[in-house]
């Protein structure tokens, strides 16, 4: 199958980078590091191994771009209104686009603009960040779930499964709803409170009382999910996420890095969504929706 993937930061370059290294048709949309990729190539170091593609199928715009069998969208979600652009010219009548996003309600407002195309939830639990021009830094982790949602042909997810199991990669085909639940149940606490406390993952778990705020948080998630009859969203999958948090290398996550960087945070689709919808649901995410507030302060005053 033929691959595109838009938005190679610590995500889309490491997923795609992996493909591309076992030998899989890959094409990358750059932005600011076109030039710098075609003269030096994509690096990725990596807990499991680092390696340098020296020659990948770079493009400064997606209209230059074949029209491909698989789209990893990994894109931040404050920038989601340029699929309307990028994605048209990458499009075949059964092209499958795989949105490798953070938050809860991605899946639906990219099908108001595509009605026709068939989606998938990308649900990354990875630790992997930009360095620097085509330069990925993959601390640990790196598995995926994808979450079929429109695809009417589930032989193209497992496809998409295969390609990654060969590159090494593990991946698991999960019910759409149970798959972005459980990514909230990590997502939706320590992005936020690393922001607000200005703060690393590991120091979040070390201290008793932010250990007990992040594992209420969890449960609130669990809440919201149950409520909304999402299965296997649950207290044994809050603790599995909070040891695999102890262990992990010390983390900054995205929303973090984006704020110490003075970039947009993801804030609709990890909070402002899924508070809305578990409340439609009849669940108030008390804890969480305060941070939600304390987090448009922050970005209201940062953007000023």
């Amino acid at each position: 199958m033929r691959y595109a993937v838009i938005g190679v930061g610590g995500v889309g370059g490491y997923y795609g980078g992996k493909l591309a290294r076992i030998g899989k048709d890959v094409h990358f949309l750059f932005h600011s590091d076109y030039e710098y990729v075609l003269e030096h190539g994509l690096r990725v170091d990596s807990c499991d191994g680092d390696f340098l593609l020296p020659h990948v199928n770079a493009y400064e715009r997606a209209a230059d771009m074949p029209q491909c069998d698989v789209v990893l969208v990994a894109l931040k979600t404050v920038n989601e209104q340029l699929l309307k652009e990028l994605l048209p010219p990458l499009l075949k009548d059964d092209t499958l686009v795989v949105l490798i996003q953070n938050g809860v309600g991605v899946e639906q407002d990219v099908q108001q603009w595509f009605p026709d195309v068939a989606l998938a939830a990308g649900l990354a639990f990875i630790c992997s960040a930009k360095a620097g021009p085509g330069h990925v830094n993959h601390q640990c982790y790196g598995s995926i779930n994808i979450g079929n949602f429109s695809c009417p042909d589930p032989r193209r997810v497992d496809a998409v499964l295969d390609d990654l199991h060969a590159a090494g990669i593990e991946a698991a085909n999960v019910e759409y709803h149970e798959a972005r639940w459980k990514k909230a149940v990590w997502n939706m606490p320590f992005n936020g409170l690393t922001v607000t406390l200005d703060t690393q993952t590991d120091q979040l778990l070390a201290n008793p009382a932010t250990e007990r705020l992040v594992r209420d948080m969890m449960m609130e998630v669990v809440g919201a999910a149950r409520a909304l009859g999402v299965p296997h969203v649950d207290e044994p999958f809050v603790e599995k996420m909070m040891a695999m948090t102890r262990v992990m290398t010390p983390y900054s996550p995205s929303m973090k890095l984006d704020f110490d960087f003075h970039r947009p945070m993801e804030i609709e689709y990890i909070y402002s969504r899924p508070i809305a919808i578990a409340r439609q649901a009849g669940f108030h995410m008390a804890k969480l929706e305060m941070l939600e507030q304390q987090l448009r302060f922050l970005m209201k005053k940062e953007l000023k």
